[in-house]
């Protein structure tokens, strides 16, 4: 039995083998932490966010972890076949670099690149209506990190964003709740960017912890940890240790231990050499039926079976600021990744807020405008915070 996800096979057991309780763990500004179990029931699954446990409710409650996951019933054979269909997959998602201004576009490729970008605009371009949008409002930012704050770069320990980027993510937390949301690990993360006033959501936010600083925002004066998906470790790490030995022969492979999750980077890996990748990869989830499959830019995702991604994390942070179920906010997530349309889609469903895609080509995708690079989303964040001193001192 398999799960098919955004266009790759991906792993899981039978869809009425129980799950084990989750723990989620809830830290006051002081350190308390309580731990509150979440009972998953067997093929009886919420899809409803799980409410933040504030201090006034430490006297007990609970909540369950959404699973809706799409089973098929596939042939045990054919292996072959889908690291093929695997590889495809790949190839379509990770299209090349941009075409230099001297390489000749058709007529066709020019008429789609701009009805792609009348659906998609640029958000410097649309960026009055998005302002006039948020009067009377609070916005409410999330920001991916690599590709969005970070460039793309071969050696993923070395995605280190630029002083100039730091700075203007601190100004924009400065006048909106802020927050990281990667499929990094979020310890990871945080030394990447170093700002104690941030939500960081790592492992697809399967890791979320609020501000070590003290915040204006609502609920800003605790730190929330959830961690849905903490019964996974042992098994993820068992995992990562046998995909290193298993990819080491692999020119390029590299595998990053995310905590919650693992990321199969094959960004420096010949396209050659994809299939052998993806059979090795294959070969050991066939093993773990509790892990499945996704994907993002020349990157493997796996992860817990679990329904949890950076879209509700989006709900999830929402709920803890305070703004579940408001008029009176204005979410604003930018983000370059396929695992970043989660976050699109909850907004476009939601009819609030607005997606920002960073992108240079274009890409189906759910969100409502671009920005090109990492450079650009600099620009935007620089360009709200002026907006919001010059609206604050007009009051």
């Amino acid at each position: 039995m398999y799960l098919e996800c955004e266009s790759l096979w991906c792993f899981l057991v039978c869809a009425g083998r129980k799950m084990t309780n989750q723990n989620v763990v809830v830290s006051d500004a002081k350190g308390v932490a309580i731990t509150v179990t979440v009972a998953a029931k067997q093929n009886m699954f919420s899809q409803s966010v799980p409410k933040p446990i504030t201090e006034a409710g430490r006297g007990g409650g609970c909540f369950t972890i959404p699973m809706n996951i799409k089973v098929l019933n596939v042939d045990t054979e054919g292996g072959a076949a889908r690291v093929n269909a695997w590889v495809d997959s790949l190839r379509a998602s990770s299209p090349p670099r941009v075409k230099s201004a001297a390489t000749p576009q058709s007529l066709s490729e020019t008429v789609d690149n701009n009805s792609w970008s009348s659906r998609h605009p640029s958000a410097m371009s649309m960026f009055e209506q998005i302002t006039n949008a948020s009067k009377g409002k609070q916005i409410v930012m999330f920001l991916d990190y690599d590709g969005t704050l970070s460039p793309i770069v071969e050696d993923p320990d070395r995605a280190f964003m630029s002083n100039e980027m730091r700075r203007a993510v601190k100004a924009a937390a400065g006048y909106f709740p802020t927050a990281i949301v990667s499929g990094r690990c979020r310890d990871k993360v945080y030394s990447f960017v170093k700002l104690g006033e941030l939500y960081y959501a790592g492992s697809h936010g399967m890791d979320i912890k609020g501000p070590s600083k003290s915040s204006k925002y609502k609920n800003g004066n605790q730190a929330v940890l959830f961690q849905p998906a903490s019964e996974f470790v042992p098994m993820i790490d068992e995992v990562y240790k046998i995909l290193l030995e298993k990819t080491r022969s692999i020119s390029g492979a590299r595998v990053e231990d995310n905590k919650f999750c693992l990321s199969v980077h094959f960004r420096c890996v010949d396209e050659k050499s994809w299939a052998a990748l993806a059979e090795q990869v294959r070969l050991v989830l066939n093993e773990y039926p509790k892990l499945r499959l996704t994907q993002g830019r020349k990157v493997l995702e796996i992860r817990p079976t679990i329904k949890w991604d950076k879209g509700k994390a989006l709900e999830f942070l929402l709920e803890s600021l305070g703004y579940a179920n408001s008029n009176e906010v204005l979410p604003v997530y930018i983000g370059d990744d396929r695992t970043d349309e989660d976050a699109f889609k909850v907004l476009r469903d939601r009819g609030q807020g607005f997606g920002i895609l960073v992108s240079k080509v274009p890409k189906e995708t759910n969100a409502s405008y671009t920005l090109q690079e990492p450079a650009e989303v600099k620009d935007f964040l620089r360009r709200l915070v002026k907006w919001k001193r010059l609206s604050n001192q007009q009051k």
